[in-house]
């Protein structure tokens, strides 16, 4: 949301300072010069990646453009829910938990999450790493060892769409250039026309390297750091599950779990402790699975 905000704002900045200046708008409306920078921009990507860059590029702008899943409403909910399992592994035995985690989508407990099911990788990272608890023989240490390597792949893998877009970011003034040199081509064969028309064909090129670099530092290039930052915000997620799923390999008592796991979250979404409480008792503090379910919606 706040990235469309800024967009609107870096528009209007450069626009009402424009006109302020007695600027004519339609000057900047050269169609060809968008299409040079903005096709050869497209293109390069496409040259430079395979497809399932692309589509996490996508995926990254879609979840840029919408709102952040990882609030405290959602550290909430993932508490509450993990608490709920690792309670019932601990009075009825890890077996007890084997059906929840081989089909999360038939768990009465994982059903009541429907944000958590719809995020597959979490899913799939609590329920494979939770298998390892319920087969047995394998030790804490090792299974913290597995999930750091799980966590280690997967934000490689995300940061390759991030990369690819910044690159194309940092391309853009010289994609720019590009078109500004053509329109000096084209201006260059125009000498001997009317000054009115020299001037014009002048101003096209140089809006081309204005475009360039306006996409580049203004849009293009600010979109790719928020990508960065929401993977980090996946990464923190990713963590916290890691840390409670470590200490309830070490048979810490549920509570135990969540209370260390808690003190990972980053500062600015950490519910504080009594949030966690009155949640994981069903109290109606506990905001954070109806909260869930509304965004789920």
């Amino acid at each position: 949301m706040f990235a469309i905000v800024g967009m609107v704002v870096v528009i209007g900045a450069v626009l009402g300072g424009y006109l302020m200046e007695k600027g004519h708008l339609a000057v900047l409306l050269q169609p060809a010069e968008l299409l040079i920078i903005g096709g050869a921009a497209v293109g390069t990507l496409l040259i430079a990646n395979p497809t399932h860059i692309l589509k996490g590029i996508a995926d990254g702008l879609k979840q840029v453009l919408g709102k952040s899943v990882y609030g405290k409403d959602r550290y909430v909910a993932t508490f509450k829910m993990m608490f709920e399992l690792l309670g019932k592994m601990r009075r009825a035995g890890v077996i007890a938990i084997e059906a929840d985690i081989e089909k999360p989508a038939e768990s009465p407990i994982f059903n009541a999450y429907p944000l958590f099911l719809a995020d597959h990788h979490a899913c799939d990272f609590v329920c494979d790493t939770m298998r390892m608890i319920v087969t047995g023989g394998v030790d804490a240490f090792a299974m913290d060892q597995m999930m750091e390597l799980d966590m280690e792949v997967r934000h490689h893998g995300a940061n390759q769409p991030i990369a690819a877009l910044t690159t194309v970011a940092d391309a853009l003034p010289g994609l720019g250039i590009v078109a500004a040199v053509l329109g000096v081509v084209i201006t260059m064969g125009a000498l001997g026309g009317p000054p009115e028309a020299i001037g014009h064909k002048v101003a096209a090129a140089l809006v081309g390297t204005f475009l360039g670099i306006l996409m580049c530092y203004g849009f293009v290039g600010p979109l790719g750091s928020n990508m960065t930052k929401a993977l980090d915000e996946e990464h923190s997620y990713l963590h916290v599950l890691r840390v409670l799923i470590a200490c309830a390999a070490r048979n810490s008592p549920p509570a135990l779990a969540v209370e260390t796991a808690r003190r990972a979250v980053p500062v600015h979404v950490r519910p504080s402790f009594a949030e966690v409480e009155a949640a994981c008792k069903g109290e109606p503090a506990a905001t954070g699975v109806a909260a869930e379910a509304t965004t789920a919606a």
